[in-house]
C-alpha cells in the first residue's frame, strides 16, 4: 500500500494512552527522547498527556503527565520542533481555568473525550478552547455501543461546531474493517464540514489494519503509539504507521533505537498488548475493565473461565 504523507497527520499518543498502562511514571528524560525520535520520524503530534484538574479527579500515585502543566512541558520538551503537542482532557475533569491561550502555552491542540450522551458538553467544552485559539478534536468514545439515531444527531450537531476534528474512537477494541468503512461513511455523511480521526485498540489484533482502512476511507487524523503502547491491548503502533506512510517526512528509522533502549525494558515490567482476555472482550464488545482486573490477579491465565463468567446469564430467581 502506498499512502502519500501529505494527505494525513500522525498523532502519537504514547505518554497519554501508554500511561494508562504504567500509571503515568514517564521520566522527562524518556519523554524528551521520545519527542525528539517522534520529530526526526516525521510524526505530527505528540501527546503528552491528560490536562485534567487533580482537584476534579484524583488519581492515587499518578505521575505527572496524568496532570500536565505548562512548567513540566517547557521544561521537559526544550525547544519545539515542527512536531506539534496535545493534550487530552475528560468531561467534568478539567478546570477551564487552567488552561492558558494557545498564546502562552507549548501546547497546540486540545482533544476533547466524551461518551455519545455529553456530546452537547464536549462541543461547548472544545468551542472554549477553540475560542483560545487551540486546535481542537471530540474523540466519541466507545462508538460500537452508540445507538444510530443518537450518533446521527449528534454528528448533525458537531458538523455545525467550531471542533476541528471528530475522531471515531474503537474503545473496545472490538470494531472489524467492514465497520470501520460503515462508520468512517456514516461521519462523512453527516459530518461532512469536519476532518476525521481514527483511534484504535488491538484486543482483537486489527489496530493496525482498522487505521489503513481508515486512511483509504479518507481519514486523515491517526492515533498510534510506539510500541504499542496503550491501556490493555493497547493502540495501532506507530513504528508500522510509519512505515507504511510513503513520503518525504515519514521516516521509521529514528523510532528503532528508542524501542531498544527505553520499551523494551519498560515492557519487562508492565505489561500491555494482545492478550486471549483482552481479546475476549474485544470479541464480546465490552470494556476491557474485567480483562485488566483478570490479568492483576492470580488467575490471569484462566481464560475458559473467563469466557464462561462474562458468557453466562445468570438465571433468574423469584423473590
Amino acid at each position: 500500500m502506498s499512502i502519500k504523507q501529505r494527505d494525513v497527520k500522525v498523532l502519537d499518543c504514547t505518554i497519554r494512552d501508554g500511561g494508562l498502562v504504567n500509571n503515568w511514571d514517564f521520566s522527562q528524560a524518556f519523554v524528551r527522547t521520545l519527542y525528539q525520535a517522534l520529530s526526526l520520524s516525521g510524526v505530527d503530534y505528540m501527546e503528552l498527556g491528560y490536562k485534567n484538574s487533580p482537584k476534579l479527579h484524583h488519581l492515587p500515585n499518578a505521575g505527572p503527565w496524568a496532570y500536565l502543566t505548562e512548567d513540566l512541558i517547557r521544561e521537559t520538551i526544550g525547544e519545539k520542533t515542527n512536531t506539534k503537542l496535545s493534550a487530552l482532557v475528560d468531561i467534568g475533569r478539567v478546570d477551564e481555568r487552567d488552561i492558558v491561550h494557545r498564546s502562552e502555552s507549548y501546547l497546540d491542540l486540545i482533544r476533547v473525550a466524551c461518551y455519545l450522551k455529553d456530546v452537547d458538553k464536549g462541543i461547548d467544552l472544545a468551542s472554549k478552547f477553540h475560542a483560545l485559539g487551540y486546535e481542537t478534536t471530540l474523540n466519541i468514545m466507545a462508538v460500537s455501543h452508540a445507538k444510530e439515531n443518537d450518533l446521527n444527531e449528534a454528528l448533525e450537531v458537531l458538523n455545525e461546531s467550531p471542533v476541528d476534528v471528530v475522531y471515531v474512537v474503537d474503545s473496545f477494541g472490538s470494531l472489524l474493517q467492514r465497520d470501520i468503512e460503515y462508520l468512517v461513511a456514516k461521519f462523512q455523511k453527516f459530518a461532512p464540514k469536519k476532518a476525521l480521526g481514527i483511534h484504535t485498540h488491538n484486543n482483537m489484533q486489527m489496530a493496525f489494519a482498522n487505521t489503513l482502512t481508515a486512511i483509504e476511507q479518507g481519514v486523515t487524523f491517526l492515533d498510534a503509539s510506539v510500541f504499542g503502547m496503550g491501556r490493555a491491548a493497547g493502540n495501532c503502533p506507530t513504528e508500522l504507521l510509519v512505515s507504511q506512510l510513503h513520503g518525504t517526512r515519514y521516516d521509521v528509522r529514528p523510532l528503532l533505537e528508542p524501542l531498544e533502549k527505553l520499551f523494551i525494558p519498560m515492557r519487562e515490567k508492565v505489561e500491555w498488548g494482545y492478550t486471549i482476555p483482552y481479546a475476549i472482550t474485544g470479541m464480546l464488545d465490552e470494556h476491557p475493565r474485567t480483562a485488566m482486573a483478570l490479568r492483576a490477579s492470580a488467575d490471569k491465565d484462566k481464560y475458559l473461565d473467563f469466557y464462561e463468567k462474562l458468557t453466562t446469564v445468570e438465571p433468574h430467581t423469584a423473590p
